[in-house]
């Protein structure tokens, strides 16, 4: 589990980052193919699975095989831990970005440059 602090290093890798938020966008309990969601993500099939098995294993999603052959289909679906880890990693981004944007600005060499009133 993360504490409020720090990113979810699970999610925070870019394609699982993607994978979670394409999956966000579904109304909850509903599903992509695999084959669908690789070709929103653009992944190889390989790499695809193996972020897919990251996140699983996490809790963070759910893989479901049926059929067989060439009526085989693997649906992926977020899951409620999941969606509230999702939320969770944003929020935290969020503060972070927030914390960029108030902090003073400082020149590239480094020191901050002396104010309006001090000269």
């Amino acid at each position: 589990m993360i504490s409020q602090d720090e990113l979810d290093p699970v999610i925070h890798v870019p394609a699982r980052l993607r994978i979670m938020v394409t999956l966000a966008a579904l109304p909850e309990g509903d599903n992509l193919s695999f084959t669908r969601l690789q070709d929103l993500i653009g992944l190889t099939p390989g790499n695809l699975i193996t972020h897919l098995r990251k996140l699983e294993e996490a809790g963070y999603l759910r893989t479901e095989k049926t059929g067989r052959g060439v009526t085989a289909r693997t649906s992926v679906e977020l899951t409620r831990d999941g969606r509230a880890a999702l939320e969770r990693y944003t929020a935290v981004l969020r503060q972070l970005l927030d914390g960029v944007e108030s902090a003073p600005r400082q020149p590239a060499g480094g020191r901050p440059q002396p104010s309006e009133t001090s000269r």
